[in-house]
C-alpha cells in the first residue's frame, strides 16, 4: 500500500510553540484580540492527491496555493489514478481536485465513491476522444483504415481514455487489427509534438482542457459508436471528516469552479516553461476576484 511521508513536524511544532508564545505575550491582547479563521489555519497540513496528468498538476497546483496563501503548510502528491482514489478514501490524503466523470474515473468513483465527500463539480465541458492533427485526412473513427500504423498513442494503463479507446477496438469493425499502445501522458505529449512537426499521421487517446488544443490545430474523431461516452465533468473529493478538521480548506475546495479557459490559460504558462508553482501563482494573482469567491470569509 502506498504510504505517505508527513513531512516538516518539526516546522509545524515550532509554528505551534511560537503562537502559544505570543498569545501569553500580553494579556490585553490576548483579551482584546479577536479569534480570525487565519490563526487556527497557521501550519496546519493538508495533502492534495492529484494523477499527474496538465489538466490536474494546473488546477492541483492553483489550488494548493490558494490554500498556502490562507496559511496552511500545503503538500501535493503526485500518484497513479487508482491509488489517488483509495488514498483519499483511506484518509492518508484529504482531498483531490482531479476527478474526471462519468466516464474517465467511473471505476474508480464505483469503487470508492461511498469511501469519500463529493463536493461535486469543479468543471464543466471536459471531454475525451481519439484526437488527431487537423491535417490529417479523416473525421470519424468510422473511417479510419491503415492510419498511423494502425496504433492509437495512449497515456496510462487503467486511465478511462485508454479504457474507452480499446472498447472502440470492439465496438467499430473497421479497427480489427487495431492497437492502444499505452504509455504515460507525457510520452503521448511528445510523441503527438515529434509527429505534428513533421506532418506525420498520429491519433492519440485525447482529453480537453488541455494545452495541446492552444499549441496544435487538432480535432476530435466523431465517435457514432459512443465508445467515449458523453462530455465529461471534472469533480472534487475529500476525504471524510475534513469538514470537521479545516472548515476552511474545506470551503476552498467545495467553492473551488473555474472554467476550461482558466485552466488552459496554467496549462499552456507551463508547456510554455513556467514551473507550476509559478504558473498557480500567477493566475491566482490575476483572477483575485474568482479566488476572492473561493474564500469568501475566510481572509
Amino acid at each position: 500500500m502506498f504510504k505517505f511521508n508527513w513531512k516538516r513536524l518539526g516546522l509545524i511544532s515550532g509554528l505551534s510553540l511560537a503562537l502559544v508564545a505570543a498569545g501569553c505575550g500580553s494579556d490585553d491582547e490576548a483579551d482584546s484580540g479577536s479569534e480570525d479563521s487565519s490563526s487556527s489555519v497557521d501550519g496546519q497540513e493538508i495533502e492534495l492527491a492529484y494523477v499527474e496528468w496538465d489538466t490536474e498538476v494546473a488546477s492541483t497546483h492553483v489550488v494548493g496555493k490558494v490554500l498556502e496563501d490562507l496559511g496552511y503548510d500545503v503538500k501535493l502528491t503526485a500518484l497513479d489514478n487508482a491509488v489517488m482514489w483509495e488514498a483519499v478514501a483511506n484518509g492518508e490524503a484529504d482531498g483531490m481536485v482531479a476527478a474526471w466523470l462519468p466516464g474517465t474515473h467511473g471505476a474508480q468513483y464505483e469503487e470508492y465513491g461511498d469511501q469519500l465527500v463529493d463536493l461535486g463539480t469543479n468543471l464543466e465541458g471536459a471531454a475525451i476522444g481519439l484526437v488527431v492533427p487537423s491535417y490529417m485526412d479523416v473525421d470519424s473513427i468510422a473511417d479510419l483504415e491503415g492510419q498511423a500504423d494502425q496504433t492509437i498513442t495512449g497515456i496510462e494503463p487503467g486511465a478511462g481514455v485508454v479504457a474507452a479507446a480499446e472498447q472502440a477496438l470492439e465496438d467499430y469493425d473497421n479497427l480489427e487489427g487495431w492497437e492502444v499502445q499505452t504509455s504515460s501522458s507525457g510520452a503521448m505529449a511528445t510523441a503527438l509534438g515529434e509527429a505534428y512537426e513533421n506532418e506525420e499521421e498520429i491519433i492519440v487517446t485525447g482529453w480537453s482542457p488541455h494545452w495541446k488544443f492552444q499549441a496544435y490545430d487538432l480535432k476530435y474523431l466523431e465517435d457514432p459508436e459512443g465508445s467515449f461516452g458523453e462530455a465529461e465533468e471534472i469533480a472534487t473529493m475529500v476525504r471524510e471528516g475534513l469538514e470537521e478538521d479545516m472548515p476552511e480548506a474545506y470551503q476552498v475546495l467545495d467553492n473551488f469552479n473555474w472554467t476550461p479557459e482558466d485552466l488552459e490559460a496554467v496549462m499552456l504558462d507551463i508547456y510554455e516553461g513556467a514551473d507550476p508553482e509559478e504558473a498557480a501563482a500567477t493566475w491566482v494573482e490575476e483572477n483575485a476576484e474568482k479566488v476572492a469567491e473561493w474564500t469568501e470569509g475566510i481572509e
